[in-house]
């Protein structure tokens, strides 16, 4: 997209003040969006992004700035703003990148913006179809397709001249249920690091809605859940936010290297369970939070988070590395050119443990078994979070005892992470989109089924 010789040039102009370390970020994503409401096509849409972004640092000091204008000008023009924030003591001498192509762990068979919009309609109304099929409660469907096709080039005045193709597809779909006055949803959203063969094997889209179809009716016909302390059984897949949210922003090095993260330095320490082994993974084929290379060019990598309940790694950025003293770790991510990057997640996730699920949960005695988890809020200094419960169900002596709704999660990580005692042995896991200072990106969050033997469940 920028020739070696004009990103070479961008770079020795935006280090001209001094400033001791310059990136360049050019990106150019092609993007797309169809959806559907009640069998009928309301949105299509095709939008292109293209820019770049430089970067200067001057010792622990960053300045970003990014331009919709690649040319050569608009490129200097770019580095000469960033320069001018910058005053440093550091030679300014010539930029020599030498291009390198890191290997490809994702390959495309088809690319979905490529393929024909009569096609993905069927899709989305198969999915319309499937739910409604259900039951006659199913009163509102919608079903969503978004892929993008990203190809980005990163280069920087320590000679590194590199790029990766990111191609991201995903469906979703959200069923309400009507009756009684009342209504319930549910929702599924599968995507992976895949083109359009995503639905040839990988996803059925017919099972996705009928999952969400059920979840609805199934919490339309739930009793409300009684509050308390409690045991508490969280299934996988998506039960995984909890970790993501309450401990795995507080692993980020943007967190830990300003002490704004009650895991900072305790490397080292136990400070979970010795049943948990937390990984964060960008090097899974195909997953959603997956890249052959991070936003700043390191190659991405596998990174055991907490080992048998002890802590020995954080996610890594190059700027905060510098804070640290530590090496990045290809943790780097920003949702497009226009946000300078930091560490972020991955593919994050529990391990898998050696527990049988039916054991986990006939050993449970009285409590709730969260099947389905939503949204909720965290404070990532203190880990204290609350998290809304989408499909749950109440155990009585052992055994799934009926469905409850409208019941939530509060604790705070660290404590729940050392209060987990029981680790099924299959891991599985579910998309989601992570916003935080580089905006939004995908990320996968997973665990197998878990027991928390003590956790404070809101309810009526």
């Amino acid at each position: 997209m920028i020739l070696k010789s004009i990103a070479e040039q961008a770079l020795h102009e935006a280090l001209r003040t001094g400033g001791d370390f310059a990136e360049l970020f050019c990106e150019d994503r092609r993007s797309g969006a169809m959806g559907l409401v009640d069998g009928h096509v309301e949105n299509a849409s095709t939008v292109r992004r293209h820019g770049a972004g430089i970067r200067v640092y001057n010792g622990l000091n960053s300045v970003y700035v990014h331009t919709n204008d690649t040319s050569l000008s608009g490129l200097l023009s770019a580095a000469r703003k960033a320069a001018d924030a910058v005053s440093g003591s550091a030679a300014v001498g010539d930029v020599r990148l030498v291009p390198s192509i890191p290997a490809n762990a994702h390959p495309i068979k088809a690319l979905t913006m490529d393929v024909a919009g009569s096609r993905k309609a069927k899709l989305l109304r198969d999915m319309d179809l499937a739910a409604r099929a259900v039951s006659p409660e199913i009163a509102q469907v919608r079903a969503n397709l978004i892929y993008w096709d990203s190809d980005v080039l990163i280069a920087n005045s320590e000679g590194l001249y590199t790029g990766d193709r990111r191609v991201y597809t995903r469906v979703a779909c959200a069923a309400v249920a009507e009756g009684g006055g009342e209504s319930q949803s549910g929702s599924v959203g599968p995507g992976a690091m895949m083109g359009f063969e995503l639905f040839e094997g990988r996803v059925d889209v017919v099972k996705e809605a009928e999952k969400a179809a059920r979840q609805a009716v199934t919490m339309l016909h739930a009793e409300p859940c009684p509050a308390g302390v409690m045991p508490v059984v969280i299934d996988g897949g998506f039960g995984g936010v909890i970790f993501h949210e309450a401990c795995g922003h507080s692993l980020e090095a943007q967190a830990v290297a300003f002490g704004n993260s009650e895991f900072a330095g305790k490397l080292g320490e136990r400070i979970a369970s010795p049943v948990v082994t937390a990984v964060d993974d960008g090097t899974l084929p195909g997953e959603w939070g997956s890249l052959n290379i991070d936003d700043e060019g390191t190659p991405t990598t596998r990174l055991v988070l907490i080992q048998d309940g002890v802590l020995i790694n954080y996610m890594v950025d190059r700027l905060n590395g510098r804070r640290m003293n530590m090496a990045p770790t290809g943790s780097s991510r920003r949702q497009d050119y226009t946000f300078a990057p930091t560490s972020r997640m991955r593919n994050t996730f529990i391990a898998a443990g050696s527990d049988d699920e039916d054991e986990i949960i006939s050993t449970c005695g009285d409590g709730l078994y969260a099947k389905s988890m939503g949204g909720g809020s965290v404070n990532p200094v203190t880990g204290e979070f609350n998290f809304a419960v989408d499909e749950g169900y109440l155990i009585k002596g052992g055994r799934i005892d009926r469905p409850v709704r409208g019941a939530t999660l509060i604790g705070r990580g660290a404590e729940v992470l050392k209060r987990i005692d029981r680790v099924g042995s299959n891991m599985w896991m579910a998309q989601g989109m992570c916003g935080a200072s580089s905006g939004s990106i995908p990320t996968n969050v997973g665990q197998p089924m878990i027991r928390v033997t003590e956790m404070t469940v809101g309810g009526r």
